[in-house]
Protein backbone atom coordinates (compact mmCIF):
# COMPACT_ATOMS: atom_id res chain seq x y z
CA UNK A 1 0.00 0.00 0.00
CA UNK A 2 1.45 3.44 -0.90
CA UNK A 3 2.58 5.55 2.03
CA UNK A 4 3.73 9.09 2.59
CA UNK A 5 7.21 9.14 4.07
CA UNK A 6 7.19 11.77 6.81
CA UNK A 7 10.34 12.53 8.80
CA UNK A 8 10.71 13.84 12.33
CA UNK A 9 11.96 17.04 10.69
CA UNK A 10 8.77 17.35 8.64
CA UNK A 11 6.62 17.31 11.75
CA UNK A 12 8.96 19.56 13.74
CA UNK A 13 10.13 22.60 11.77
CA UNK A 14 12.06 25.54 13.18
CA UNK A 15 10.52 28.79 12.04
CA UNK A 16 8.88 32.06 12.99
CA UNK A 17 5.45 32.68 14.55
CA UNK A 18 2.60 33.20 14.72
CA UNK A 19 1.16 30.50 12.42
CA UNK A 20 2.57 27.50 10.61
CA UNK A 21 -0.19 27.47 7.99
CA UNK A 22 -0.52 31.25 7.65
CA UNK A 23 3.08 32.35 8.27
CA UNK A 24 5.61 29.54 7.80
CA UNK A 25 3.71 27.89 4.93
CA UNK A 26 3.33 31.08 2.84
CA UNK A 27 6.95 31.95 3.65
CA UNK A 28 8.06 28.59 2.24
CA UNK A 29 5.73 29.01 -0.74
CA UNK A 30 7.43 32.32 -1.54
CA UNK A 31 10.83 30.62 -1.31
CA UNK A 32 9.65 27.88 -3.68
CA UNK A 33 8.36 30.49 -6.13
CA UNK A 34 11.73 32.20 -5.93
CA UNK A 35 13.47 28.89 -6.68
CA UNK A 36 11.32 28.43 -9.80
CA UNK A 37 12.39 31.84 -11.11
CA UNK A 38 16.04 31.22 -10.27
CA UNK A 39 16.04 27.78 -11.91
CA UNK A 40 15.08 29.50 -15.17
CA UNK A 41 17.80 32.12 -14.65
CA UNK A 42 15.16 34.82 -14.95
CA UNK A 43 15.51 36.63 -11.63
CA UNK A 44 17.16 39.73 -13.11
CA UNK A 45 14.43 39.94 -15.76
CA UNK A 46 11.55 40.18 -13.25
CA UNK A 47 9.82 43.57 -13.37
CA UNK A 48 6.73 43.02 -11.19
CA UNK A 49 5.44 40.64 -8.51
CA UNK A 50 1.82 40.53 -7.36
CA UNK A 51 0.65 38.23 -4.56
CA UNK A 52 -2.97 37.04 -4.32
CA UNK A 53 -4.15 35.61 -0.99
CA UNK A 54 -7.32 33.52 -0.94
CA UNK A 55 -9.74 32.04 1.58
CA UNK A 56 -8.51 31.74 5.15
CA UNK A 57 -5.18 33.34 4.21
CA UNK A 58 -7.06 36.43 3.08
CA UNK A 59 -9.50 36.56 6.00
CA UNK A 60 -7.01 36.16 8.82
CA UNK A 61 -3.78 36.80 6.96
CA UNK A 62 -2.90 40.14 8.52
CA UNK A 63 -3.48 38.83 12.02
CA UNK A 64 -1.34 35.81 11.25
CA UNK A 65 1.43 37.72 9.48
CA UNK A 66 0.87 36.16 6.05
CA UNK A 67 1.73 39.44 4.33
CA UNK A 68 4.98 39.67 6.30
CA UNK A 69 5.86 36.04 5.56
CA UNK A 70 5.50 36.19 1.79
CA UNK A 71 7.53 39.40 1.55
CA UNK A 72 10.32 37.95 3.70
CA UNK A 73 10.30 34.79 1.58
CA UNK A 74 10.51 36.73 -1.69
CA UNK A 75 13.56 38.52 -0.26
CA UNK A 76 15.15 35.06 0.28
CA UNK A 77 15.13 35.26 4.08
CA UNK A 78 15.34 31.84 5.75
CA UNK A 79 12.70 31.38 8.51
CA UNK A 80 15.06 29.02 10.34
CA UNK A 81 17.95 31.48 10.66
CA UNK A 82 16.56 34.97 10.08
CA UNK A 83 17.10 37.47 12.88
CA UNK A 84 13.54 37.81 14.17
CA UNK A 85 14.30 41.36 15.31
CA UNK A 86 14.94 42.34 11.68
CA UNK A 87 11.55 41.25 10.35
CA UNK A 88 9.40 44.27 11.14
CA UNK A 89 12.04 46.85 10.11
CA UNK A 90 12.42 45.01 6.80
CA UNK A 91 8.68 45.14 6.13
CA UNK A 92 8.50 48.81 7.04
CA UNK A 93 11.32 49.51 4.61
CA UNK A 94 9.44 47.74 1.81
CA UNK A 95 6.28 49.75 2.57
CA UNK A 96 8.01 53.13 2.80
CA UNK A 97 10.30 52.69 -0.21
CA UNK A 98 7.72 50.90 -2.39
CA UNK A 99 10.48 48.52 -3.41
CA UNK A 100 11.19 44.81 -2.89
CA UNK A 101 14.65 43.23 -2.96
CA UNK A 102 13.63 40.09 -4.86
CA UNK A 103 15.88 37.14 -4.07
CA UNK A 104 17.91 39.40 -1.84
CA UNK A 105 19.67 41.10 -4.76
CA UNK A 106 17.21 42.34 -7.42
CA UNK A 107 15.36 45.55 -6.58
CA UNK A 108 11.89 45.91 -8.14
CA UNK A 109 8.99 48.35 -7.62
CA UNK A 110 6.47 46.99 -5.12
CA UNK A 111 3.34 48.59 -3.68
CA UNK A 112 2.07 46.94 -0.51
CA UNK A 113 -1.43 48.19 -1.30
CA UNK A 114 -1.56 47.27 -5.00
CA UNK A 115 0.74 44.24 -5.25
CA UNK A 116 -0.41 42.30 -2.16
CA UNK A 117 -4.12 41.56 -2.39
CA UNK A 118 -6.35 39.96 0.26
CA UNK A 119 -9.20 38.37 -1.72
CA UNK A 120 -11.52 37.72 1.22
CA UNK A 121 -14.51 36.73 -0.91
CA UNK A 122 -12.63 34.22 -3.05
CA UNK A 123 -11.34 30.74 -2.26
CA UNK A 124 -9.49 28.13 -4.31
CA UNK A 125 -11.01 24.62 -4.49
CA UNK A 126 -8.12 22.47 -3.29
CA UNK A 127 -7.56 24.04 0.14
CA UNK A 128 -8.68 27.17 2.04
CA UNK A 129 -5.07 28.36 2.37
CA UNK A 130 -4.28 29.25 -1.23
CA UNK A 131 -1.96 31.91 -2.62
CA UNK A 132 -0.77 32.84 -6.10
CA UNK A 133 2.28 34.74 -7.32
CA UNK A 134 1.94 36.65 -10.60
CA UNK A 135 5.45 37.29 -11.95
CA UNK A 136 5.89 39.82 -14.75
CA UNK A 137 9.07 40.06 -16.83
CA UNK A 138 10.70 42.91 -18.70
CA UNK A 139 9.77 41.39 -22.08
CA UNK A 140 6.08 41.57 -21.20
CA UNK A 141 5.57 37.88 -20.44
CA UNK A 142 4.05 36.66 -17.19
CA UNK A 143 3.92 33.43 -15.21
CA UNK A 144 1.63 32.37 -12.37
CA UNK A 145 2.57 30.09 -9.48
CA UNK A 146 -0.11 28.84 -7.07
CA UNK A 147 0.58 27.10 -3.76
CA UNK A 148 -1.42 25.75 -0.86
CA UNK A 149 -0.32 25.87 2.75
CA UNK A 150 -1.85 22.64 4.05
CA UNK A 151 -0.89 22.91 7.72
CA UNK A 152 2.21 22.49 9.86
CA UNK A 153 4.35 24.43 7.38
CA UNK A 154 3.73 21.86 4.62
CA UNK A 155 3.28 23.39 1.16
CA UNK A 156 1.87 21.86 -2.02
CA UNK A 157 2.17 23.43 -5.45
CA UNK A 158 -0.94 23.40 -7.60
CA UNK A 159 -1.01 20.26 -9.70
CA UNK A 160 1.33 18.21 -7.56
CA UNK A 161 0.28 15.53 -5.11
CA UNK A 162 0.50 16.02 -1.35
CA UNK A 163 4.05 15.24 -0.34
CA UNK A 164 5.40 15.94 -3.83
CA UNK A 165 8.54 17.95 -4.13
CA UNK A 166 10.23 15.60 -1.66
CA UNK A 167 12.65 12.80 -2.42
CA UNK A 168 10.73 9.53 -2.71
CA UNK A 169 12.05 6.98 -0.25
CA UNK A 170 11.14 3.46 0.81
CA UNK A 171 11.06 3.23 4.58
CA UNK A 172 11.84 -0.07 6.29
CA UNK A 173 8.77 0.42 8.47
CA UNK A 174 6.14 2.30 6.42
CA UNK A 175 3.03 3.45 8.27
CA UNK A 176 -0.28 4.97 7.30
CA UNK A 177 -2.11 4.50 10.58
CA UNK A 178 -1.86 3.32 14.18
CA UNK A 179 -2.51 -0.28 13.16
CA UNK A 180 0.64 -0.17 11.02
CA UNK A 181 2.66 1.21 13.93
CA UNK A 182 1.45 -1.60 16.19
CA UNK A 183 2.10 -4.19 13.47
CA UNK A 184 5.76 -3.22 13.11
CA UNK A 185 6.30 -2.91 16.85
CA UNK A 186 4.88 -6.40 17.43
CA UNK A 187 6.81 -7.90 14.54
CA UNK A 188 10.16 -6.43 15.54
CA UNK A 189 9.79 -5.97 19.29
CA UNK A 190 10.82 -2.34 18.87
CA UNK A 191 9.26 0.60 20.66
CA UNK A 192 7.67 3.37 18.60
CA UNK A 193 10.68 5.67 18.83
CA UNK A 194 13.09 2.88 17.84
CA UNK A 195 11.03 2.22 14.71
CA UNK A 196 11.03 5.95 13.91
CA UNK A 197 14.80 6.24 14.27
CA UNK A 198 15.31 3.23 11.98
CA UNK A 199 13.19 4.99 9.36
CA UNK A 200 15.19 8.19 9.79
CA UNK A 201 18.36 6.29 8.74
CA UNK A 202 16.99 6.32 5.18
CA UNK A 203 17.50 10.09 5.07
CA UNK A 204 20.64 10.62 7.15
CA UNK A 205 23.10 9.09 9.59
CA UNK A 206 22.21 8.34 13.19
CA UNK A 207 24.53 11.12 14.37
CA UNK A 208 22.87 13.65 12.06
CA UNK A 209 19.41 12.66 13.23
CA UNK A 210 20.45 12.87 16.85
CA UNK A 211 21.99 16.31 16.34
CA UNK A 212 18.92 17.56 14.50
CA UNK A 213 16.41 16.31 17.08
CA UNK A 214 18.42 17.89 19.88
CA UNK A 215 18.47 21.15 17.93
CA UNK A 216 14.66 20.96 17.83
CA UNK A 217 14.61 20.56 21.61
CA UNK A 218 17.13 23.36 22.16
CA UNK A 219 14.95 25.69 20.07
CA UNK A 220 11.90 24.71 22.14
CA UNK A 221 13.87 25.12 25.37
CA UNK A 222 15.18 28.54 24.40
CA UNK A 223 11.68 29.63 23.39
CA UNK A 224 10.26 28.65 26.78
CA UNK A 225 13.07 30.39 28.64
CA UNK A 226 12.80 33.53 26.52
CA UNK A 227 9.03 33.65 26.91
CA UNK A 228 9.24 33.29 30.69
CA UNK A 229 11.58 36.25 30.88
CA UNK A 230 9.92 38.70 28.47
CA UNK A 231 7.20 41.03 29.66
CA UNK A 232 4.94 43.49 27.92
CA UNK A 233 2.05 43.49 25.48
CA UNK A 234 1.57 41.25 22.47
CA UNK A 235 1.42 42.93 19.04
CA UNK A 236 -1.75 43.14 16.97
CA UNK A 237 -4.06 45.53 18.77
CA UNK A 238 -5.82 43.20 21.23
CA UNK A 239 -3.74 44.64 24.09
CA UNK A 240 -3.10 41.15 25.45
CA UNK A 241 -0.51 41.24 28.20
CA UNK A 242 2.08 38.51 28.50
CA UNK A 243 1.41 36.30 31.52
CA UNK A 244 4.33 33.86 31.55
CA UNK A 245 6.72 36.52 32.84
CA UNK A 246 4.63 37.34 35.92
CA UNK A 247 3.77 33.70 36.60
CA UNK A 248 7.42 32.69 36.38
CA UNK A 249 8.38 35.53 38.72
CA UNK A 250 5.72 34.48 41.23
CA UNK A 251 6.69 30.81 41.17
CA UNK A 252 10.41 31.58 41.46
CA UNK A 253 9.85 33.38 44.79
CA UNK A 254 12.98 35.47 44.47
CA UNK A 255 15.38 32.69 43.44
CA UNK A 256 18.28 34.01 41.38
CA UNK A 257 19.74 32.23 38.37
CA UNK A 258 21.84 33.04 35.31
CA UNK A 259 21.04 30.23 32.86
CA UNK A 260 18.42 27.72 31.81
CA UNK A 261 20.07 24.95 33.85
CA UNK A 262 20.09 27.07 37.00
CA UNK A 263 16.46 28.05 36.35
CA UNK A 264 15.50 24.39 35.90
CA UNK A 265 17.23 23.47 39.17
CA UNK A 266 15.29 26.24 40.96
CA UNK A 267 12.03 24.88 39.52
CA UNK A 268 12.84 21.37 40.72
CA UNK A 269 13.77 22.61 44.18
CA UNK A 270 10.31 24.18 44.51
CA UNK A 271 8.61 20.87 45.24
CA UNK A 272 6.18 18.39 43.69
CA UNK A 273 2.76 19.60 44.81
CA UNK A 274 -0.07 19.26 42.28
CA UNK A 275 -0.80 22.99 42.10
CA UNK A 276 2.89 23.85 41.74
CA UNK A 277 3.42 21.45 38.84
CA UNK A 278 0.16 22.53 37.20
CA UNK A 279 1.23 26.17 37.35
CA UNK A 280 4.59 25.40 35.77
CA UNK A 281 3.10 23.37 32.91
CA UNK A 282 0.77 26.28 32.17
CA UNK A 283 3.66 28.73 32.41
CA UNK A 284 5.76 26.71 29.93
CA UNK A 285 2.92 26.59 27.40
CA UNK A 286 2.04 30.27 27.82
CA UNK A 287 5.68 31.25 27.31
CA UNK A 288 5.96 29.47 23.95
CA UNK A 289 2.76 30.82 22.50
CA UNK A 290 3.38 34.35 23.68
CA UNK A 291 6.69 34.14 21.82
CA UNK A 292 4.84 32.71 18.84
CA UNK A 293 2.35 35.59 18.87
CA UNK A 294 5.29 38.03 18.88
CA UNK A 295 6.93 36.66 15.70
CA UNK A 296 9.47 34.81 17.83
CA UNK A 297 11.39 31.67 16.88
CA UNK A 298 9.35 28.55 17.59
CA UNK A 299 9.04 24.95 16.44
CA UNK A 300 5.92 23.71 14.65
CA UNK A 301 4.65 20.98 16.95
CA UNK A 302 2.93 20.09 14.69
CA UNK A 303 1.79 23.69 14.05
CA UNK A 304 2.69 27.13 15.38
CA UNK A 305 -0.73 27.72 16.90
CA UNK A 306 -0.22 24.55 18.97
CA UNK A 307 3.52 25.03 19.44
CA UNK A 308 3.36 25.22 23.24
CA UNK A 309 1.81 21.85 24.07
CA UNK A 310 4.69 19.47 23.29
CA UNK A 311 7.47 21.69 24.73
CA UNK A 312 5.42 22.16 27.91
CA UNK A 313 4.83 18.43 28.37
CA UNK A 314 8.44 17.61 27.50
CA UNK A 315 9.77 20.13 30.01
CA UNK A 316 7.32 18.74 32.58
CA UNK A 317 8.86 15.32 31.94
CA UNK A 318 12.37 16.75 32.25
CA UNK A 319 11.71 18.81 35.36
CA UNK A 320 9.38 16.57 37.34
CA UNK A 321 9.77 13.02 36.01
CA UNK A 322 13.57 12.59 35.89
CA UNK A 323 13.62 12.86 32.11
CA UNK A 324 16.60 15.20 31.83
CA UNK A 325 18.82 13.21 29.52
CA UNK A 326 19.34 13.40 25.78
CA UNK A 327 18.22 9.85 24.99
CA UNK A 328 14.87 10.41 26.69
CA UNK A 329 14.37 13.75 24.91
CA UNK A 330 15.05 12.08 21.54
CA UNK A 331 12.67 9.27 22.48
CA UNK A 332 9.94 11.77 23.34
CA UNK A 333 10.21 13.81 20.15
CA UNK A 334 10.57 10.77 17.89
CA UNK A 335 7.47 9.12 19.32
CA UNK A 336 5.51 12.36 19.14
CA UNK A 337 6.44 12.88 15.49
CA UNK A 338 5.19 9.44 14.46
CA UNK A 339 1.83 9.97 16.14
CA UNK A 340 1.52 13.38 14.50
CA UNK A 341 2.33 11.92 11.09
CA UNK A 342 -0.60 9.50 11.12
CA UNK A 343 -2.97 12.36 11.94
CA UNK A 344 -1.62 14.20 8.92
CA UNK A 345 -2.06 11.11 6.74
CA UNK A 346 -5.48 10.11 8.04
CA UNK A 347 -7.04 13.50 8.70
CA UNK A 348 -5.39 16.94 8.80
CA UNK A 349 -3.17 19.16 10.93
CA UNK A 350 -4.62 22.32 9.42
CA UNK A 351 -7.11 24.39 11.42
CA UNK A 352 -8.36 25.84 8.13
CA UNK A 353 -9.42 22.30 7.20
CA UNK A 354 -10.38 20.83 10.55
CA UNK A 355 -10.73 23.51 13.20
CA UNK A 356 -8.59 23.64 16.33
CA UNK A 357 -9.02 19.91 16.95
CA UNK A 358 -6.50 19.55 14.11
CA UNK A 359 -3.92 21.65 15.94
CA UNK A 360 -4.32 21.60 19.74
CA UNK A 361 -5.99 18.18 19.58
CA UNK A 362 -3.22 16.64 17.49
CA UNK A 363 -0.44 18.22 19.55
CA UNK A 364 -2.05 16.95 22.75
CA UNK A 365 -2.28 13.45 21.29
CA UNK A 366 1.36 13.60 20.19
CA UNK A 367 2.48 14.72 23.64
CA UNK A 368 0.34 12.14 25.43
CA UNK A 369 1.71 9.23 23.41
CA UNK A 370 5.30 10.43 23.73
CA UNK A 371 5.04 10.95 27.49
CA UNK A 372 3.50 7.51 27.94
CA UNK A 373 6.30 5.73 26.12
CA UNK A 374 8.94 7.72 27.99
CA UNK A 375 7.27 6.82 31.30
CA UNK A 376 7.64 3.11 30.51
CA UNK A 377 4.29 2.47 28.87
CA UNK A 378 3.83 -0.14 26.17
CA UNK A 379 3.29 0.69 22.53
CA UNK A 380 -0.42 0.00 23.00
CA UNK A 381 -0.58 2.29 26.01
CA UNK A 382 1.18 5.07 24.09
CA UNK A 383 -1.36 4.84 21.27
CA UNK A 384 -4.17 4.64 23.81
CA UNK A 385 -2.95 7.86 25.44
CA UNK A 386 -2.94 9.59 22.06
CA UNK A 387 -6.50 8.38 21.46
CA UNK A 388 -7.72 9.63 24.84
CA UNK A 389 -6.17 13.05 24.30
CA UNK A 390 -7.73 13.51 20.86
CA UNK A 391 -11.09 12.06 21.88
CA UNK A 392 -11.52 14.94 24.29
CA UNK A 393 -10.62 17.59 21.72
CA UNK A 394 -13.07 16.40 19.04
CA UNK A 395 -15.08 19.25 17.57
CA UNK A 396 -12.83 22.00 18.90
CA UNK A 397 -13.31 25.05 16.68
CA UNK A 398 -10.77 27.59 15.48
CA UNK A 399 -12.21 31.06 16.08
CA UNK A 400 -9.35 33.48 16.76
CA UNK A 401 -10.44 36.91 17.92
CA UNK A 402 -9.27 39.55 15.47
CA UNK A 403 -7.70 36.79 13.36
CA UNK A 404 -4.74 36.77 15.76
CA UNK A 405 -3.12 33.67 17.26
CA UNK A 406 -3.78 34.95 20.78
CA UNK A 407 -7.31 34.47 22.10
CA UNK A 408 -8.22 31.67 22.67
CA UNK A 409 -5.12 30.10 21.13
CA UNK A 410 -2.54 30.81 23.85
CA UNK A 411 -4.64 29.46 26.74
CA UNK A 412 -5.67 26.46 24.65
CA UNK A 413 -2.05 25.34 24.64
CA UNK A 414 -2.10 25.12 28.44
CA UNK A 415 -5.27 23.02 28.28
CA UNK A 416 -3.82 20.76 25.59
CA UNK A 417 -0.72 20.16 27.70
CA UNK A 418 -2.68 19.31 30.83
CA UNK A 419 -5.00 16.99 28.88
CA UNK A 420 -1.96 15.23 27.44
CA UNK A 421 -0.56 14.54 30.90
CA UNK A 422 -3.96 13.33 32.13
CA UNK A 423 -4.40 11.10 29.08
CA UNK A 424 -0.96 9.60 29.68
CA UNK A 425 -1.75 8.88 33.32
CA UNK A 426 -5.03 7.23 32.35
CA UNK A 427 -3.36 5.05 29.72
CA UNK A 428 -0.56 4.01 32.07
CA UNK A 429 -3.18 2.82 34.56
CA UNK A 430 -5.28 1.02 31.92
CA UNK A 431 -5.28 -2.18 29.90
CA UNK A 432 -5.53 -1.22 26.21
CA UNK A 433 -6.91 -4.64 25.23
CA UNK A 434 -10.22 -3.64 26.79
CA UNK A 435 -10.47 -0.22 25.11
CA UNK A 436 -13.48 0.21 22.83
CA UNK A 437 -12.08 3.14 20.82
CA UNK A 438 -8.82 2.81 18.89
CA UNK A 439 -6.58 5.67 17.79
CA UNK A 440 -7.44 4.96 14.15
CA UNK A 441 -11.16 5.22 14.94
CA UNK A 442 -10.69 8.56 16.67
CA UNK A 443 -8.59 9.87 13.75
CA UNK A 444 -11.39 8.87 11.35
CA UNK A 445 -13.92 10.54 13.64
CA UNK A 446 -11.82 13.69 13.75
CA UNK A 447 -11.72 13.83 9.95
CA UNK A 448 -15.46 13.26 9.62
CA UNK A 449 -16.04 15.98 12.20
CA UNK A 450 -13.79 18.30 10.20
CA UNK A 451 -15.81 17.64 7.04
CA UNK A 452 -19.06 18.38 8.89
CA UNK A 453 -17.76 21.52 10.63
CA UNK A 454 -19.06 24.83 9.34
CA UNK A 455 -16.35 26.79 7.53
CA UNK A 456 -16.81 29.79 9.85
CA UNK A 457 -15.20 27.71 12.60
CA UNK A 458 -12.12 26.91 10.51
CA UNK A 459 -9.68 29.78 11.08
CA UNK A 460 -11.72 32.41 9.27
CA UNK A 461 -12.60 34.63 12.27
CA UNK A 462 -16.18 34.52 10.93
CA UNK A 463 -17.70 32.66 13.89
CA UNK A 464 -17.45 31.70 17.54
CA UNK A 465 -15.48 33.95 19.86
CA UNK A 466 -14.25 35.96 16.90
CA UNK A 467 -17.71 37.50 16.41
CA UNK A 468 -18.85 37.43 20.04
CA UNK A 469 -16.09 39.86 20.98
CA UNK A 470 -16.35 42.69 18.40
CA UNK A 471 -13.20 44.73 18.28
CA UNK A 472 -13.40 46.79 15.12
CA UNK A 473 -9.81 45.92 14.21
CA UNK A 474 -9.53 47.02 10.60
CA UNK A 475 -6.03 45.57 10.27
CA UNK A 476 -6.96 42.09 11.52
Amino acid sequence: MPHEAISVFDMFKIGVGPSSSHTLGPWRAALRCLETIQEKSQLKQVSTVTILLYGSLAKTGKGHGTDIAVLMGLQAADPVTVDVNSIHPTIEQIKSANQLLLGGNHLIPFSYKDNLLFLTSESLPFHPNGLSFLIGFEDGTQISETYYSIGGGFVVKEGEETGAGKTIVDLPFPTNNAADILHWCRKTGMSIHEMVLENEHVWRTEAETRKGVLQIWHTMRDCIYRGCHTKGELPGGLQVRRRAFELNKKLMKGHSYQSFDEWLKAIQDGGQSFNYILDWVSCFALAVNEENASFGRVVTAPTNGAAGVIPAVLLYFIAFCEGNNEDKIIQFLSTASEIGSIFKKGATISAAMGGCQAEIGVSSAMAAGALTECMGGTQQQALMAAEIAMEHHLGLTCDPIGGLVQIPCIERNTMGAIKAITASQLALQSTPDFALVSLDKVIATMWNTALDMNSKYKETADGGLAIQVPLGLSEC
